[in-house]
């Protein structure tokens, strides 16, 4: 029996009788790990349209982008630190207990952190100055991307020891921590990016730290499993495994915040990424559905029972329905949400939004490939994908400026759906 089988058997059993009250049940069904993760997701969504606002009222674009550049450098970073180890690492360490699963982590995650924190240091003395931040910004950025990385194992940490309930709670105290902060700087005024910087490693340092000691302190529970030596080795082989997948859609997503201002300015890139960041919000609940489905489609799919037309006509379905409204309201929202110096960052809105809309398909039809047991075609997508896109980016920003970066996004996002597309109607099933 497959983990997922396991755990969605274990659900089964804890779940209470048919004909239990409607209370009883709503509150069984709110504890399940799979809608505490959906509302973790949906809350960083919400907190991130939130934070988006409040900067492009409070920061000139040129400062908007350098704050958007900064973030993407520490996303793109955690990455390399935790080098695909999310989804092995739960596979692994599949109930054990908690301080066991924290140490486990901590080793894991050691060595890149030396490196990176050692690189960060070299780079700091030995870059050039037009290459650099300066060294208190490129030391807040580094120690960022350490305290990511750190929030991101502990929600492979909290599915592999049953403590998503914990996980959620952290990221409800991070969105408070940050949006008291965000607001405080924007009725401050506050124009330097790294005061809004420090505002978010502060939002993601103090509940990552204090549910990490929280979960070093408890006691191991009855029936947990012992954690063998060779469980890191496994981990980290496999997560090596999964690093191209993880890292080409991390790149198709974010490396637009990075090639915009190389070739263009900071100050498109603070047009760009005031729309990007609202239509991104688009594709979130199809992520969510594909995210929270996999288990059931794995299943079905393992009884012959996987019925994939139904699935694609409701997601297409609810693309058409949104990306319209999506797109009219945000361009005529842009002015008076954002400004009026943000006024050119109306041309961007329909690519951007069907972007959006392409992606959030392809992570439904991706998650049917992994349901069928096709992982490695999942890279390979998400790689076609980055490949198109940063293809598109060089050939049309030069040319376009920003409109050529929406273009570009939706070149790539599109190359990735259809060759999931096709994939999907091509292999045969395992």
């Amino acid at each position: 029996m497959s983990e997922l089988q396991a755990e969605r058997a274990e659900a089964e059993q804890l779940s209470p009788p048919r004909r239990a009250d409607p209370v009883t049940w709503i509150r069984t069904f709110l504890r399940e790990p799979t809608v505490l993760l959906l509302a973790s997701q949906v809350l960083t969504g919400v907190v991130a349209l939130a934070a988006n606002i409040l900067m492009v009222r409070s920061l000139t674009p040129t400062h908007r982008g350098e704050v958007a550049l900064l973030l993407q450098v520490v996303y793109l970073s955690t990455q390399l630190l935790l080098l695909g180890t999310e989804r092995s690492f739960v596979a692994a360490y599949h109930n054990v207990a908690p301080a066991a699963a924290v140490r486990a982590y901590a080793r894991l995650l050691a060595v890149p952190c030396g490196l990176f924190l050692t690189a960060g240091l070299i780079w700091s003395i030995a870059a050039p100055q037009r290459l650099t931040p300066g060294a208190a910004l490129t030391a807040m950025v580094c120690w960022f991307a350490l305290i990511e990385a750190t929030a991101l194992a502990t929600r492979s940490i909290a599915i592999a020891v049953g403590r998503t309930r914990d996980f959620l709670v952290s990221r409800v105290m991070e969105a408070l921590l940050l949006l008291a902060m965000l607001i405080g700087l924007y009725l401050a005024g506050a124009g330097n990016p790294a005061a809004w910087l420090a505002a978010y490693l502060i939002a993601g340092a103090l509940p990552t730290v204090t549910f990490l000691v929280f979960w070093m302190r408890l006691l191991p529970a009855a029936g947990a499993t012992p954690v063998r030596p060779e469980q890191n080795r496994l981990v980290r082989r496999e997560g090596l495994a999964l690093f191209p997948a993880a890292i080409s859609n991390m790149a198709m997503l974010r490396v637009d915040r990075l090639v915009i201002p190389a070739l263009a300015s900071t100050a498109a890139l603070g047009l760009y990424a005031s729309v990007a960041t609202m239509t991104e919000l688009l594709a979130w609940p199809l992520r969510a559905y594909a995210d929270s489905r996999l288990g059931r489609w794995r299943a079905a799919h393992l009884d012959g029972t996987l019925r994939i037309k139904p699935i694609l006509t409701a997601v297409t379905a609810y693309t058409l329905v949104a990306v319209p409204i999506a797109a009219a309201g945000l361009y005529l929202l842009i002015e008076p949400v954002f400004g009026h110096q943000y006024h050119p960052a109306q041309v961007i809105v329909v690519p951007l939004v069907v972007a959006a809309g392409l992606y959030g398909i392809s992570r439904v039809v991706l998650g049917l490939l992994i349901a069928k047991g096709h992982a490695k075609l999942v890279s390979t997508a998400e790689i076609t994908g980055f490949v198109v896109s940063f293809a598109g980016y060089l050939l049309l920003i030069p040319a376009l400026g920003i409109l050529g970066a929406a273009w570009g996004s939706l070149l790539g996002y599109g190359s990735c759906l259809i060759f999931a597309l096709v994939t999907t109607a091509l292999v045969r099933d395992r």
